[in-house]
């Protein structure tokens, strides 16, 4: 075999590791959501015994924490609990807001856990914070600037500019994960603590629920991890081949 033939010779399988990617990103990401949905909805059946709503509960946890200024308020939908340290409000979904489930609990008291994150100055939040705006840049240029960039002739340019935007939404999720597992190592604790859930059942069903949804926080890192190094592998190639 001639050399001009070996060198025109590429493993098809490369044109299609994005695609690939894509998928198994996609795979990871619809089963963390599907998983975090399942075990809400199963834990959303179980009433707790102190019959509490996850807003008592939450105030009840800031309260105890001596936190005070935090407004615990309802938001439309499912699954879009969430605290807003600007404005220090604590938003709870309307299930959880006016749910006296094991689900509802675990929910609210892991986003008052953030409150008392917030009131206690703990670092990692504190970097998220700081993060919020430059990922949000970088979000919005790695879906402009290597198109424009490219079109212009600056395919290289391009690269590296998608390469520092992951990189920078990569170590935004990085951060997000102890922030999130924090949250919810502190929202069973104070739970169990407070007698606010039964231990046995109703101490699992808070622990079941609330490490599901750690689980879609992993996949949103792994799946940033995956393109960062992707991309990484596309600038080495391309600068390779302009040496």
């Amino acid at each position: 075999m001639g050399h001009g033939q070996r060198h025109k010779e590429n493993p098809p399988t490369i044109m299609f590791t994005p695609l690939i990617l894509f998928l198994i990103t996609m795979a990871v990401s619809l089963w963390a959501s599907w998983r975090v949905r399942s075990q809400f909805n199963r834990w959303n059946q179980v009433p707790v015994w102190s019959r509490l709503t996850g807003a008592d509960a939450a105030r009840r946890v800031l309260r105890d924490a001596g936190i005070h200024g935090v407004d615990v308020v309802p938001v439309a939908g499912t699954l879009t609990d969430h605290y807003d340290p600007q404005r220090r409000v604590l938003a709870l979904s309307e299930p959880v807001f006016a749910g006296r489930s094991v689900a509802a609990l675990g929910v609210a008291a892991h986003e008052a856990g953030h409150a008392i994150q917030h009131a206690r100055g703990y670092a990692p939040l504190q970097w998220r914070m700081a993060a919020v705006r430059t990922t949000a840049t970088a979000s919005w240029l790695f879906m402009l600037a290597p198109i424009v960039l490219g079109m212009a002739g600056h395919l290289l340019l391009g690269i590296w500019v998608a390469v520092i935007c992951l990189g920078i939404m990569m170590l935004f999720n990085l951060v997000t994960l102890p922030v999130e597992f924090d949250a919810s190592r502190r929202a069973k604790q104070l739970l169990a603590r407070s007698g606010m859930v039964a231990p046995g059942e109703e101490t699992t069903g808070v622990s079941r629920v609330l490490n599901a949804a750690g689980l879609t926080y992993v996949a949103a890192f792994l799946s940033s991890l995956a393109w960062f190094l992707l991309k990484l592998v596309e600038l080495a190639g391309l600068q390779q081949r302009e040496e």
